[in-house]
This record gives C-alpha cells, structure tokens and sequence, in this order.
C-alpha cells in the first residue's frame, strides 16, 4: 500500500502522521508556492503539480499517483474531497479512493435532495422548501413559514450562499445577492428557503460506516461561528439535553445506513432553544474539527478511514471519555471584520504542555499564502471536564509565540475565557451578537516585530522567509 494525499498544508501533514506510524509509504503534490512546506518533505516522495490551483486538477492528480505507484488516495478536506467525478476517475484507475463511494457523494451533495431524503425516512429538517426559484416564490413561502428565514445556496456549503431575512422587503435583494454567490462559489444558482432557527446550537455528529452498518462516534458542538465559519470546537456538546443528544445521533446513523454510506462523514444538525432537533446536511468527509472527537474517544479517524477503505471493519468501542476543545489559529483581522492576512511567519513556537495537540501545516520563516486559507494551526486541548480543557486551551494560547503576522490568537482567548463561554450558553449567533474590541499590543512586541521587518528590508541580498527567520 502506498498513499497519495491529493491536499495540501495541515491536513497533509496530519494524514502523514498516521501513515508514519502504520508504516505506509505516502506521496505528497504540491504547487510551486508549496514548495517549502512541511507536508512536502514529510513525505517519502513528492511530486510539483505547478500552479497554486492544480490541487483541483484531476488529471495532474491522478498522473502523480500513476507515477510514483500510489495505490490509494486520501482526499483530506477540501478541493476534490466531495468531487464524485474524482471518486469515479479513481475506480476507472483502479486506485482505492479513501472516502465514500460516488453515489453516497451524490446523495448528499445537493442540500435540497438531501432534505428531501431525510424526511422520507423520518429526520426532523427545517421548515421550510427545498428549491425556492424566484423572489416572488421565496415571498410566498416565507408568509407560510414565518420570518426570520434563511435563503441558502442549494449545492456547496462553508456558509457561502446563505443569507438571513427578517422582513418581506430583504427578499429581492437577498435572493440575488444569495443565488450569485452560490452560482460564483459552487457552479449552482439555485436557493433553498428555511425557517431560521434562533437561538440554535450547531451540533454534528462523527460517523463512520463500512457500506452496510454505520456507528457514530459521539458529536461535537460548532456553535460559535463568524460568517458562518467555525471558531472554536468541543466534544462533546456543551449544553445540550441527554435525549437531544441521543436523538441526533439516532438520525445521523439513520441516514447514513439508507444510503450504504462508507468512510468518514459529518451529519450536521441545529438544535433549538426546546432541544428538537433538525437536520442541514451531510459532509462527505472528514471535517476540520475531527481532533476533538479523536480526543475524547480515543481513535485515529484517518486510520479507521484506511481500514474502512480497504476492507476493514468498524471500531467496536466508542466512549466518550473526557472534553475537547480546538481553537482555529488563523491568519486574520478578527478585530477588523475577519480581514484574511497574508506574509512571513517571523517566529512561531508552539507550547510544549501535557494533553495539548498542535495540527499545522506551516513552520517558523514560512508563509501564509494569498492562494489558500488563512489558517495557520489548530490548537487542541483535552482535559478530564470542560472548566479543565478551557484551561488548558488557554494555557496553551498564551504561550504560543506568534509574530510577523496579525492573528485570532487574541480573540480566541476572549472567547474562552468570556462568561458565555464559562456557562456554555454558545449559539450561532453569539460571537456576531457581542462587541469585541482589539487589546493594545505591548510596545516590546512591536519594537521587536519592526526591527526584523527592517532587517529584511534593508538585506542587500533577497532571502527566502525561511532563510530570514534562520538569520534573525
């Protein structure tokens, strides 16, 4: 066996990991502005794909399998991870594609079949239509249901296409405003129209399945969001009621087994302020925040993963022992309306603490690109109750040393330790609800930051960041 991972950055590396320490030989791609990072000379071998967007190229893909004898290939998340044409072109090669089939792919990929499939066989969605065509529709509709509601893009997801309305006169404008994105983001214009459910918590569950039998593997809570993007994660939920609990992983398992599904998957849920719960869609893949559900339970979910995609079986045990927490270090303004930043990582030190995970792809002297996400690391923490791991993860934010880049690093410590956080009382909408002002950075920090600036300015010779970093 010999594994292919078709991604880049973090994820990458993570899948390495695990390779490592089966002992499967692996093979990483990477674009010419990858060309330093940590993923690429983690692996036994390497293969340059060019530009920074032929991650997406099946063909360059598959030609680097084909090439260095890879027999399988791990998508990791994003890119091709939820591309059925890519599974397809897999089998046609006759390399194993670690995911789920692209039937299963196809079944969930578009939100508006997938409602439709989880009221058929009894799991509770959102009120609401599966295909709203026009403004005049959404009109309608919304009277029926009631306001607020939520147009979302029918295909595609990361809270790209969605669109909150509180009263009849925001449909035009939100409807085209929503369908352009979702034609721009997913090649489909085409909108759902939901009931918003407020105040809601954004629970998902963990499964996995072998083609016949699906289990779930506890659930996480992704509540605290900006734009529809996650911040902070936990396992297992915080404040959700025991039957709510059960209930959706009842749902979860329920789904997966109507389709055959195989691999690793999210189902992901809201629950209302009356604990009932209710289905949004399934993610054909593994999810960013899988660490925490790997935390509290024990298992290597890329390794089950490689067993399920080669013949294996399920885990027998998944227990739940402990809490979880993952912070999304991430390259970005969060003071100033989550602006993405870019550019040299001038110092990065990770903190070296009991029951601390770090996940990253980049190194000190490296580079957050333009090309790709902001993120810069995922910081996770495990401890015996939740007050333990909001410590912990404290603790080990503080002493991360990050500089020559603006970072969340500041704003996830206001989160954990803010008093909503304290109580567990999380929502969707509580980040965006609150005011959130920017701490002064101490003057030794900036004096520092600005001298390595102007050394590698004033350098007659160009280094590469990494050669800068080395240097000073």
């Amino acid at each position: 066996m010999k594994i292919l991972i078709a991604n880049r950055g973090e994820i990458a590396t993570r899948v390495i990991k695990t390779c490592r320490e089966r002992g499967i030989p692996t093979v990483a791609i990477y674009s010419d502005v990858d060309k330093n990072n940590p993923h690429v000379w983690m692996a036994d071998e390497r293969v340059c794909i060019g530009e920074p967007r032929e991650y997406l190229n099946i063909d360059k893909v598959i030609s680097a399998a084909k090439q260095t004898g890879a027999t399988s290939i791990h998508p990791g998340y994003g890119f091709l991870s939820e591309n059925a044409g890519f599974v397809k072109r897999c089998e046609k090669e006759g390399i194993i594609f670690i995911g789920p089939s692209a039937e299963s792919m196809d079944a969930f990929a578009n939100k508006s079949s997938a409602r439709v499939l989880a009221e058929k066989i009894g799991v509770p969605i959102v009120p609401g239509a599966e295909i709203c065509e026009t403004p005049e529709q959404a009109k309608v509709l919304a009277k029926e249901i009631g306001y607020p509601i939520l147009l979302k893009a029918a295909s595609g997801g990361g809270g790209k296409g969605m669109r909150k309305v509180f009263k009849e006169e925001e449909i035009p404008e939100a409807f085209e405003s929503a369908s352009r994105e979702g034609l721009t983001s997913f090649g489909d214009g085409d909108l759902l129209l939901e009931k918003y459910v407020y105040p809601a918590r954004h629970i998902e569950v963990q499964i996995l399945g072998d083609g016949k039998r699906a289990i779930a593997v506890g659930e996480r809570e992704c509540s605290l969001q900006r734009r529809y993007q996650k911040v902070l994660e936990e396992a297992p939920a915080a404040l959700i009621p025991q039957e709510s609990r059960n209930d959706v992983r009842s749902s979860a398992i329920k789904l997966c087994e109507a389709i055959g599904y195989s691999g690793a998957g999210t189902v992901e849920f809201l629950v209302g302020p009356d604990g009932e719960h209710f289905f949004l869609e399934v993610n054909t893949r593994l999810q960013v925040e899988h660490p925490v559900t790997e935390m509290v339970s024990g298992l290597d979910l890329v390794s089950c993963q490689i067993d399920v995609a080669h013949g294996g079986s399920l885990p027998e045990d998944t227990e739940q022992r402990g809490h979880s927490l993952e912070a999304r270090l991430n390259a970005e303004d969060a003071y100033g309306g989550y602006m993405p930043q870019s550019g040299p990582l001038l110092a990065l030190r990770w903190p070296n603490l009991p029951h601390v995970r770090i996940d990253s792809g980049v190194e000190e002297g490296g580079e957050i690109s333009t090309h790709y996400d902001s993120m810069i690391a995922k910081i996770i923490v495990w401890g015996e109750t939740r007050e333990v791991a909001r410590k912990r993860l404290i603790h080990a934010l503080e002493e991360t040393i990050l500089l020559g880049i603006k970072s969340n690093q500041s704003f996830l410590i206001d989160i954990l330790k803010s008093d909503f956080f304290i109580s567990g009382e999380t929502h969707t909408t509580t980040i965006e609800s609150k005011e959130w002002n920017a701490p002064d950075m101490p003057e030794y920090i900036k004096e520092f930051t600005d001298s390595i600036k102007h050394n590698m300015v004033t350098e007659e010779k160009s280094y590469t960041p990494w050669e800068m970093a080395v240097r000073h």
